[in-house]
């Protein structure tokens, strides 16, 4: 067990979380599900998990504002369940700080993949798919664009002097910006870079986070490169 992956599943639908949980444990993952929202959090606080699934819609506390309460106490990696793809539950989920989001029905490799894509950007990972997280977009020493300073070694960011908290997933986007200044990327190279994604992925996971990164380091800092993508000004 102390080797496992232990995901958090909240879903109400009784068949849906009886297969998914049955087929995560099959692929080695230490499962823990709830039927509510309110079950979720109490479990959250008491087993704190590797990575959380949370369905949009489920009772007592929905999906985006458990993710809410769990991003206020953690960092812990968050993939939201949406029953459609177009749903503002999507983009409202990614801005509570969800990390990636899959659209039900989903597969169930499918759901593996992402959830094993994440938890290699965040350090974690079960058996033969443990990394090595040394790896990173920059490397070595402290990058400064005007206020903002970032230490690629010790993973820190401060402006004006003033740490920055930011999530793994903020963290890793930085580093690819920060890697290279005054360089646009685009939303693909993005998603393959941060997000893992071997496959063409949503960009708006991209343009949320962009947006929620530009909160927290200054809404200048990052420019849009209208057709094309992102810029860090150097």
């Amino acid at each position: 067990m102390a080797d496992q992956t232990h995901v958090l599943f909240v879903e109400d639908d009784d068949v849906i979380r009886e297969a998914t949980q049955l087929a995560l444990e099959r692929d080695g993952f230490a499962v823990t599900a709830m039927p509510d929202g309110l079950s979720g959090l109490q479990a959250f606080r008491t087993d704190r998990p590797d990575i959380a699934l949370l369905d949009v819609m489920v009772p007592g506390l929905d999906g985006v504002s458990l993710c809410r309460r769990i991003r206020d106490e953690s960092t812990v990696p968050v993939i939201m369940l949406s029953a459609r793809a177009d749903s503002i539950d999507v983009v409202l989920g990614l801005e509570a700080g969800a990390d990636d989001y899959v659209t039900k029905p989903f597969d169930g490799a499918v759901l593996v993949a992402r959830i094993r894509a994440v938890l290699r950007r965040f350090g974690h990972a079960s058996g033969a798919d443990r990394v090595d997280e040394s790896e990173s977009a920059a490397t070595g020493g402290v990058l400064a664009f005007g206020d903002l300073e970032v230490d690629t070694e010790g993973m820190e960011v401060r402006r004006d002097g003033q740490p920055v908290a930011l999530t793994p997933t903020e963290m890793r986007l930085l580093l690819e910006f920060s890697s290279a200044p005054g360089t646009v990327l685009s939303r693909d190279k993005l998603l393959e870079r941060v997000w893992d994604y071997g496959w063409g992925g949503d960009t708006r996971v991209v343009d949320v986070h962009v947006q929620r990164l530009r909160q927290k380091i200054g809404q200048d800092r990052i420019e849009t490169v209208r057709g094309f993508g992102y810029k860090l000004k150097a």
